[in-house]
């Protein structure tokens, strides 16, 4: 008897083991791809000057990655539902690797964006099921609080680490190998997958996959983000952006009508009637934007203002890392177990929104312990406490067949609401930028005032994320949560 109680702690004991193992290969795909996205933005005016890009077609190097990255998380996370989500995170691994060796040998414009395109494709593959993974192999809420936050570490602080190491490879070696080192990490982290992440099988196509749906879905988000990230270009009243502008809307209407009518449909919207589900994924899409402010405008700020190179904007940032780090894996997981994830979110979002406050009074000869410092410290223990409650209460609604949709979702989230954040914080600073340099300031006060008025609208929709989390979100515990996903598959397999 007491050797039969020891072999079975011994195998809780191993298979509790093997699923931390396999959270940290998932974790590490999952940072690959979050330091592709800000990785590059660093490099971009070295591949300017070696590719012979100007400064409109440059854009597509970062935009032909988007495109696909926010178009398709939505349908691959499902297809994770519905086939197998390691086996769609395996396909998205090996599209992202391949293309990530064909984006560091790239000598031509068109090769380059070509591999970025497919970048994107692999990326939206691997990381729109991650989440959704995770929550199915830590059913226990206190380790699945752990693993969140072990998972929000990585893809929130993976971008400034991604301005750190892009400096580094940019100024030690060349741009090519920003991309070049994605490949062992690929081939590494994919040969690791198949030994020791275990293998599901989906809920299966039922009476048939509705690949029309998919169409018009994809299409939409697609024609959507490329309208967004095009905004610099063409302004937000022009032809262009409003037509292409109301054909996405179109799509994702009827694809939401179709959805509502299907016998199988692609988009369950019962996942929509958990009102912190609704409630997380809006609030995310407004967070990112103060996030995606004070990261890239604030590295133009450095760049263009200060003058500094691409490892000092790195190690400026590298505080916001250490703290996410810090925030989401010691303290996140205690904190949503006393109190809650909504009152953990609201902490973060409150510290986030001081942080870009502070950030939007910054003057142009900037002292970096005194103007810059405070801003990185309250950003890093803001994220590190937002990211693992919002996907906490994200896929609180989800069960056992719909955590990969919820995984995408809330990833779409994120990518649809940094695009449209971005888009709106950069024509906000550069007609500010316009106009202050009409009015005979210099060139650094013009700048400093464009990046101002971006922080300034940054922290008004933080302010709106933070009122909406404390309005529409429930007071909901990550015992309640794991008990509502628990009811919402119940509901599912009783439909």
């Amino acid at each position: 008897m007491t050797e039969a109680l020891t072999s079975a702690a011994q195998r809780a004991q191993a298979d509790a083991r093997s699923k931390w193992i396999a959270l940290v290969i998932l974790c590490a795909a999952v940072l690959m791809i979050v330091l592709d996205q800000t990785i590059v933005n660093v490099a971009l005016p070295s591949i300017q000057d070696d590719l012979g890009f100007n400064q409109s077609s440059l854009a597509w190097v970062v935009n032909a990655y988007l495109i696909p990255f926010g178009g398709l998380l939505l349908l691959a996370g499902r297809l994770g539902d519905l086939l197998s989500r390691k086996g769609v995170f395996m396909v998205g691994i090996a599209v992202f690797t391949l293309a990530s060796l064909l984006c560091g040998v790239a000598q031509s414009q068109e090769m380059l964006i070509g591999a970025r395109f497919l970048q994107g494709v692999g990326g939206a593959l691997s990381s729109a099921v991650v989440l959704g993974m995770i929550v199915t192999m830590f059913p226990e809420p206190r380790d699945q609080a752990k693993a969140i936050g072990v998972y929000s570490f990585v893809a929130s602080a993976g971008g400034a680490i991604g301005l750190l190491l892009g400096g580094v490879l940019t100024e030690a070696l060349n741009w090519h190998w920003i991309f070049i080192v994605n490949v062992p990490i690929g081939l590494a982290t994919a040969l690791l997958a198949i030994r020791l992440v275990r293998g599901d099988r989906g809920i299966g196509l039922g009476d048939g996959a509705d690949f029309f749906g998919a169409a018009m879905l994809t299409a939409a988000l697609m024609l959507g983000v490329y309208t967004v990230v095009e905004v610099p270009d063409y302004g937000w009243g022009a032809l262009h952006t409003l037509g292409l502008g109301a054909v996405s809307l179109a799509l994702l209407t009827g694809f939401f009508i179709r959805q509502s009518r299907a016998a199988n449909p692609l988009v369950p919207l019962r996942i929509f009637r958990n009102a912190n589900v609704r409630g997380a994924n809006l609030i995310q899409a407004l967070m990112i934007s103060g996030l995606f402010g004070v990261f890239f405008l604030g590295a133009l700020y450095m760049e263009r203002v200060l003058g500094w190179g691409p490892l000092e904007i790195g190690l400026g940032f590298l505080p916001v890392a250490v703290l996410i780090g810090l925030m989401s894996i010691r303290f996140a997981e205690p904190l949503i177990m006393r109190f809650g994830a909504r009152a953990t979110l609201i902490a973060g979002l409150s510290f986030l929104l001081a942080g870009v406050v502070w950030f939007a009074r910054i003057p142009v000869d900037a002292n970096y312990a005194i103007d810059m410092l405070p801003t990185m410290i309250l950003m890093g223990a803001g994220a590190g406490l937002s990211f693992p409650s919002m996907m906490t209460l994200a896929m609180s609604g989800a069960g056992q067949s719909d955590s990969g949709l919820a995984s995408g979702l809330i990833n779409t989230s994120i990518q649809v609401g940094g695009a449209l954040s971005l888009a709106l914080l950069v024509t906000l600073s550069t007609t500010r930028t316009e106009n202050l340099l009409g009015a005979g300031e210099s060139a650094a006060e013009a700048l400093t005032g464009g990046y101002r008025v971006a922080w300034i609208v940054a922290a008004g929709l933080l302010t709106v994320a933070l009122a909406a989390a404390i309005t529409l979100l429930k007071p909901i515990t990550a015992p309640q949560a794991a008990e509502d996903g628990e009811l919402e598959a119940a509901y599912s397999e009783a439909a």
